[in-house]
């Protein structure tokens, strides 16, 4: 279902919009619903799967370690 959405916004980038969607062939409306739909994906994909998570700030205290240390911390956590 489509609702009205009124919007407050600078003169300059009302002119863009509307110069914008002139040129692509798509509405206002359409361009600021892909907008917002864009957001809203790249928001949830921003979760971070479970072994990234038990990862996170393992190493907050210390330098990064190389990559072999990195790997043997990785593989302690995930089998535990």
């Amino acid at each position: 279902m489509s609702k009205k959405l009124t919007l407050n916004i600078d003169d300059e980038l009302i002119n863009f919009a509307h110069s914008y969607s002139q040129q692509n062939g798509l509405s206002i409306s359409k361009l600021f619903e892909q907008y917002l739909n864009r957001l809203r994906s790249t928001d949830q994909n921003q979760e971070l799967n479970s072994k990234t998570t038990t990862l996170y700030g393992l190493f907050q205290d210390s330098p990064i370690p190389d990559k072999k240390l990195l790997r043997t911390k990785f593989h302690e956590k995930d089998s535990h």
